[in-house]
């Protein structure tokens, strides 16, 4: 998809800053960038709400707050084709009204967090699975998600009977590898024996890797088609596709990031869905807002691994909590990586 220009972009960001401040009639100096918060501001990345992963756990940390402490939050759904310019108008905009923390779900608001976190120093911002961003005033909410994803792959290799398994990635970038490289490790330390069918549905975001869950059930049928009887995705919305492909097909499948067995809409395909690879996204949303809201902002890299418990495989499933060859394995291989006696790579 073509996008605008930077300059024409950045007209345009100007332009509607400059309305904004004088329709409220400050300015980033005033109460609204001051520190002060009125709630947590969530810029949702590609999927947006409803994504039954990670956007909707931010979700779910963003209402937390509001709960415990009875103030406002916002979510504001991304764009078609747009430009770093537009989502650090975004992030702008939640500032200026006064949220914090102001926090961008996904790697992708890197640039856009850096820039805005210059512009309202008093205000903290958070970025999900990003941590590459040094400012004092910036949290990097950050997982070990190649760990959950042995476990995946444990369990996985368990509960083949084919010898054959697959991996569907979103998007061909450094963190969908991590979820690849633990998934690929837990497999082969299991059984080296098993196969693993691999595919990325995109090279870009921008190609809806993670919003096109026809992309992800034509690549689970075509790794069905091979052999595959577990097949496990990190592909955000796309990941529906996934888990319709395998439950049509009778097979099992991994979901990530949420529990997926869980999840009123794909209650129609839970019966396949044998378990989860899971990061809580929820509990550092909330966390980080806890912390502003504590008068202590955290700031820095903030990373959720097997050992603080923050990532994890789900038992949701009975077929899975009472597979006692599966949960040995999988407890045994936590125990493992827990004590460090398991090296998990982050890289294929």
């Amino acid at each position: 998809m073509r996008r605008v220009s930077r300059i024409a972009v950045a007209g345009v960001a100007s332009a509607a800053l400059a309305l904004s401040v004088s329709a409220c009639g400050g300015t980033s100096s005033d109460a609204s960038g001051s520190g002060e918060s009125k709630g947590v501001g969530i810029a949702y990345d590609v999927g947006g709400k409803g994504d039954q992963s990670f956007n909707d756990a931010a979700t779910a940390g963003m209402e937390q707050a509001k709960k415990e402490f009875k103030y406002k939050g916002t979510a504001v759904e991304p764009k078609d084709g747009e430009s770093d310019a537009d989502k650090t108008q975004r992030l702008v905009s939640l500032a200026k009204q006064g949220y914090n923390p102001v926090i961008g779900v996904g790697y992708a608001y890197a640039p856009a967090v850096k820039e805005a976190s210059e512009k309202f120093p008093k205000v903290t911002f958070g970025i999900v699975d990003d941590s590459t961003i040094k400012a004092k005033n910036v949290a990097s909410l950050v997982f070990s998600e190649q760990e959950a994803s042995y476990l995946a792959g444990v369990a996985a290799a368990k509960a083949s009977k084919s010898k054959t398994v697959g991996f569907v990635g979103g998007v061909d970038v450094p963190l969908i590898h991590k979820f690849e490289a633990g998934f690929t490790q837990g497999v082969k330390d299991t059984d080296p024996k098993i196969k693993v069918e691999k595919q990325y549905l995109t090279e870009t975001a921008d190609e809806g890797g993670f919003t096109s869950p026809d992309k992800g059930k034509a690549a689970a049928e075509a790794q069905i088609e091979k052999g595959a009887d577990v097949v496990y995705h990190a592909a955000g919305l796309s990941g529906q596709g996934v888990i319709e492909a395998a439950a049509k097909a009778k097979k099992w499948a991994i979901g990530v990031d949420s529990d997926q067995y869980a999840q009123k809409p794909l209650a129609a395909y839970k019966e396949y869905i044998l378990t989860s690879a899971t990061k809580d996204v929820a509990k550092a949303v909330f966390n980080l807002a806890k912390s502003v809201q504590d008068g202590k902002p955290t700031t820095g890299v903030v990373r959720g691994d097997l050992k603080s418990g923050e990532v994890a495989l789900s038992d949701s499933n009975p077929k899975f909590a009472k597979d006692t060859a599966i949960q040995d394995a999988v407890k045994k291989a936590e125990e493992g990586i827990v004590s460090g006696d398991i090296k998990v790579k982050d890289k294929p």
